[in-house]
């Protein structure tokens, strides 16, 4: 388990790229921001990557209800 400080880091890092990562349009960017972590704390890195991960999982599985729900109720009829 990671020092509470590190997972504290690596939340906050995380919520900062995902904001980054969609204005500047690159999907990606978040594996760019492991490789710089990974060079120097490995630590980091993955505590860094699950938190994105996990966010980027929740931002899915939100628009794949979001869209089961459209769904649903385009096919009801009125």
């Amino acid at each position: 388990m990671a020092d509470p400080a590190v997972t504290e880091m690596a939340n906050k890092l995380a919520v900062e790229c995902l904001a980054v990562q969609k204005e500047v349009g690159d999907d990606r960017l978040f594996m760019k921001v492991g490789e710089v972590l990974g060079a120097s704390s490995q630590t980091l890195e993955e505590a860094f990557l699950t938190a994105i991960r996990t966010r980027m999982a929740e931002i899915q599985g939100r628009d794949f209800l979001v869209k089961q729900l459209q769904s649903h109720r385009a096919q009801k009829p009125e």
